[in-house]
Parts: C-alpha cells; sequence; structure tokens
C-alpha cells in the first residue's frame, strides 16, 4: 500500500468505519461503471465531443474505478502496481509489436 493511499483513502474510511461493513462481495456487486464514456462509441484525444462537466464526471468515475481497485487490491493484499508490471510483460509477449501494430485482434490471432 502507497504513502498517499494511507494518507488518503484509509483515513476517508477509517472515520466513517466502512472497513467493517465493506466486503469482496459488496465490492464486486457494487464496483462503479464508466457507462457515460462507455456507450459513446470510439474514445478520442481529450474528449472533444463531452462538454466540460461531462469530462468532469468521466474523471469522477474513474477516480471511482481508481479507489475500488486500491481498496480492492489491499483486502486480497495484491500489490497492484507490481500486478501491473507484470501484465505489461505478459501483454508484450502476447501482442509482439511486429505481428500486431495497428491491429486490434484477439492475441490468439497472432499465434
Amino acid at each position: 500500500m502507497t504513502e498517499e493511499r494511507k494518507n488518503s483513502g484509509e483515513p476517508f474510511e477509517n472515520e466513517r468505519s466502512t472497513e467493517k461493513i465493506v466486503s469482496s462481495e459488496n465490492m464486486f456487486s457494487e464496483k462503479p461503471t464508466l457507462e457515460d464514456i462507455q456507450w459513446k462509441g470510439e474514445v478520442k484525444v481529450g474528449l472533444p465531443e463531452f462538454t466540460e462537466e461531462e469530462k468532469k464526471h468521466v474523471g469522477q468515475e474513474m477516480s471511482d474505478v481508481l479507489i475500488y481497485l486500491v481498496r480492492l487490491a489491499d483486502r486480497c493484499k495484491i500489490d497492484l502496481p507490481a500486478a501491473v508490471l507484470q501484465k505489461f510483460e505478459q501483454n508484450r509477449h502476447k501482442y509482439p509489436a511486429k505481428k500486431v501494430y495497428g491491429k486490434s485482434d484477439k492475441y490468439t490471432a497472432y499465434e
């Protein structure tokens, strides 16, 4: 767990005693979504089709997802930064740049 997490999320949770009522089951069943951005089609750099208010809302939704993941990783004792680095390495092998550049096929197409 990062120092930043201890200095921000934990006090918030402790002040409200949410740690006692949050279970992994609840965390999975109440996970936040990004429906506002999900159904608008291709995501363009800078979200030019979004109003400033919509962009702010997307940022809040993304924050909910990140908070959820950090809390879940903490609960599961998963080193999330290490897991992300491992996933990047795994994907480098699954999707070699020379084979996949500009494509979005499933990894089985490149075997």
